[in-house]
């Protein structure tokens, strides 16, 4: 009696055998590699000293900081907002179709990705000159020296998240890359950045 393990060259039982072991692959737990998980979780840790600090302080001075609140423009954080979740969503399509090897329309999503960042960079920085113009500045009171300097750290996280998806675009562009992994990598530290600002969001214009 033959098995499929000791089946003779030719048999139907090892060309299945040889089949199933061509197409085995090794089950990946999270996507992308994991020296950029490594990073999310420091940058999750050092952001989450930041907010408690705000949040301390915010309660030895909810009055100061409710007040200095009430002079942030709502409509301009839920936009901002609403342009950062827009790029994750392009991110995760332009992923998803990397994996099923849809290049030209990964690629289209990933320069989306690129114009919903522009069109939240353009935006803060309007929104900062608008509160330095009203005088509210970094050195105005705690809770703007708070404001500026959360919304500056994520503004430098997102001006490295341009850099990241311009190794996407290569990535996608030239046939001898196209590396899953990397993409995977990349579309990980983009929804970082986005995730960041959500909490941000909350904290400085959501929060009472």
């Amino acid at each position: 009696m033959t098995t499929g393990v000791d089946a003779e060259p030719g048999s139907p039982g090892r060309e299945i055998r040889t089949a199933s072991q061509a197409t085995a692959q090794p089950a990946r737990f999270v996507p992308g590699q994991p020296d950029m998980w490594v990073f999310v979780l420091f940058e999750a840790f050092v952001f989450t000293a930041y907010f408690t600090v705000y949040v301390v302080s915010r309660t030895r001075s909810p009055d100061l900081f409710l007040e200095s609140q009430a002079h942030l423009n709502l409509g301009v954080g839920v936009f901002n907002t609403l342009v950062l979740l827009a790029s994750s969503w392009s991110m995760a399509r332009c992923v998803q179709a990397a994996r099923e090897r849809a290049f030209q329309t990964a690629l289209t999503n990933a320069f989306l990705t690129m114009l919903f960042g522009f069109v939240f960079a353009v935006s803060k920085v309007f929104e900062w000159a608008a509160e330095i113009g009203r005088g509210f500045t970094f050195t105005t009171d705690e809770f703007f020296s708070f404001y500026y300097f959360l919304t500056a750290i994520h503004f430098l996280h997102l001006q490295i998240g341009f850099v990241v998806l311009a190794v996407a675009v290569a990535q996608l562009w030239s046939p001898a890359r196209r590396s899953r992994e990397v993409i995977e990598t990349c579309a990980t530290y983009w929804h970082t950045v986005d995730f960041l600002w959500v909490l941000i969001f909350a904290l400085l214009y959501v929060m009472r």
